[in-house]
């Protein structure tokens, strides 16, 4: 299939090759380069039209990057902002009413949570359990943490009030448990 070479033949071959590669490589090498901003030409018309500037030094690639598709998703929201759509009045007090039902529910939660951590705190004085009783050290660390639930679970119920102030709902109307 291929021809047999001898040594001394496949030297010379390979000498021949390593001869003609640079001159291959001149053959394929660029003319003149221009930038225009952001865009690049080898084209000196179109270059001096545009006042575009002589780029020096080695040979210039430049690889496209790939455009980015719109989801589905991402096109309709997009859409609504810039192409300056209303929501429909009913559609937005519908959804108005859904935020107030859900911050209403949370409310609700977020206050039974905060009756149960003031039970177990009982103002500072909770029951000893097991161990507690020859471990003072870990009854007061089970003191704290009690402590910092009921803060944080009151700081949980003024802030879904705040919410609730910012929809446009007295947050006592939902029934919430004076402090």
């Amino acid at each position: 299939m291929f021809p047999k070479f001898s040594s001394f033949q496949s030297v010379r071959l390979l000498a021949l090759a390593a001869a003609l590669v640079p001159a291959g490589a001149q053959v394929l090498a660029q003319g003149s380069i221009y930038r225009c901003g952001n865009e690049y030409t080898n084209d000196a018309q179109v270059a001096k039209s545009k006042g575009c500037t002589l780029m020096q030094g080695g040979n210039i690639t430049i690889v496209e990057g790939t455009k980015v598709a719109p989801t589905a998703r991402s096109a309709p929201a997009a859409a609504s902002r810039n192409g300056g759509e209303r929501v429909d009045s009913a559609a937005q007090r519908a959804r108005d009413s859904d935020a107030r039902a859900i911050l209403q529910a949370e409310l609700r939660k977020a206050e039974e949570r905060l009756a149960q951590a003031r039970k177990e705190y009982a103002n500072g004085e909770p029951e000893k359990q097991g161990i507690e009783s020859r471990n003072y050290q870990r009854y007061l660390d089970r003191v704290a943490e009690l402590k910092a639930a009921v803060a944080r679970a009151e700081s949980d119920v003024a802030s879904i009030q705040r919410e609730l102030g910012r929809v446009g709902v007295s947050p006592n109307a939902s029934g919430s448990a004076a402090k």
